[in-house]
């Protein structure tokens, strides 16, 4: 069952024409219109289902700078500060808490993980420390873990994907945005060599510029118009409590579970150690670009061949303007939770810490990710089509990174000069 949403109130007439179109009214995609609508750029945000209705509200809400590549804690920082100032901006609580983040570490082999990880940031200040086993049973009590250490950063945080989503819309529509949701974006109409607008299901609209904000769907509308975007999906399970007592504030991320406190009051649980990896025919086209993250992941993948490779079969990888698009057949990517992954998840959990074995389960979910061969988003602009920016690939970090992700995509859309460095996401990286 998917989460629910906060309700949006959007629109229902498609205009005729304005500055900016973004596809997708998933967290990128709002957060980069409210941005723009800040700063009075007329923005048309078109969404295929409903506002934050994939992975944008089905991720676990973690705002974290640990663990993160060196080259993109600049953006995970500028998310901090952005995430901090959210309530304000939006006018709602959107469950923004700094309580901090903690992985811990079972062998000496996943500490050594951390270490090397803390060691290569240590030119960028950050607060994280590692920590003994003492010290994850003062901050974290009790447990019984054996646990050989971890690594604790004080200032991550988290925020509710349910609440947030739908307050950034309501904030960009306040401002001045447009979204219209069941609009699907059919494809990409072009003028004198560059993007000038879009066709919907509705009909066209002319724009100056695109963002293509689309998440696992970016790929197959590139696709469609000759431009390879590599990613593939991967499925998180995802298991939320009723109200309980719980150890700590601190997100807390094991080798085979994680959880966090909810603003309910329970908590949102997840199998860290295990993602079904569901096969399609994209597996096999970009299998070796993906080479190094299987060989380094596979004990994480449940990897599967059954319904979902013929279901992606069926929805086409080319289709014309005034047909029926994929986007239309599927208007929200809504897997199953799988309850073996989830179990095991509040198994472990529970044996680390067995005030869980009294958790109700009140809901369980599912989401896909799409993933980048080197685990980065792409966001800038597409060569081959001059007036088309993207704004996809984020590998499970999309929502902690969102505000920031979203000011540098409306950065580059407006000409302002980027607030970070956008050199590590360029989609040329790819190629």
């Amino acid at each position: 069952m998917a989460p629910t949403i906060a309700p949006v109130r959007t629109f229902t007439e498609l205009p005729a024409s304005t500055t900016v179109v973004i596809i997708g009214a998933g967290i990128i995609g709002l957060t980069a219109a409210l941005t723009l609508a800040e700063r009075k750029i007329p923005v048309v945000v078109l969404e295929k289902g409903r506002v934050g209705g994939e992975q944008s509200s089905r991720n676990l809400g973690w705002i974290r700078k640990t663990n993160r590549h060196a080259a993109d804690l600049p953006m995970a920082q500028a998310a901090d500060r952005l995430w901090a100032q959210m309530a304000e901006r939006v006018g709602v609580d959107v469950g923004y808490r700094q309580a901090g983040i903690m992985f811990i570490a079972r062998t000496e082999a996943q500490l050594a993980m951390h270490e090397n990880w803390l060691k290569s940031v240590e030119s960028v200040g950050l607060d994280s420390q590692l920590l003994s086993k003492q010290q994850i049973a003062r901050h974290v009590p009790h447990g019984q873990g054996d646990w050989q250490g971890g690594i604790y950063t004080p200032s991550d945080g988290r925020a509710e994907p349910t609440l947030a989503c739908s307050a950034i819309a309501n904030a960009a529509i306040a401002k001045g945005a447009v979204i219209l949701e069941n609009c699907a974006v059919r494809g990409l109409t072009t003028s004198a060599g560059r993007v000038s607008g879009v066709v919907t299901e509705r009909g066209e609209l002319r724009c100056e510029q695109v963002l293509l904000a689309g998440g696992l769907w970016s790929r197959r509308l590139l696709g469609n118009h000759g431009v390879n975007l590599p990613t593939l999906p991967l499925t998180c399970s995802v298991l939320r409590t009723t109200p309980m007592e719980g150890p700590t504030d601190i997100a807390v991320g094991a080798p085979d579970f994680s959880f966090r406190k909810h603003i309910d009051g329970g908590f949102i649980i997840t199998q860290r150690g295990k993602l079904d990896a569901f096969l399609t025919l994209d597996h096999a086209l970009l299998g070796t670009r993906f080479l190094p993250q299987l060989k380094a992941q596979r004990d994480f993948l449940r990897i599967s061949l059954g319904k979902h490779f013929f279901d992606d079969l069926k929805l086409g990888r080319r289709w014309r303007a005034d047909s029926v698009s994929p986007f239309e057949k599927v208007r929200v990517q809504d897997p199953a939770a799988n309850n073996e992954l989830n179990n095991d998840a509040l198994r472990n959990l529970s044996a680390a810490w067995p005030m869980f074995k009294n958790a109700q389960i009140a809901q369980a979910w599912a989401g896909t990710i799409d993933v980048t061969p080197d685990s980065n988003p792409v966001i800038g602009p597409v060569a081959r089509l001059p007036g088309l920016a993207l704004a996809s690939g984020f590998s499970g970090h999309g929502f902690g990174t969102s505000p920031a992700a979203g000011q540098l995509a409306a950065d580059l859309l407006s000409g302002h000069t980027p607030f970070i460095d956008p050199a590590p996401y360029r989609f040329e990286r790819l190629a």
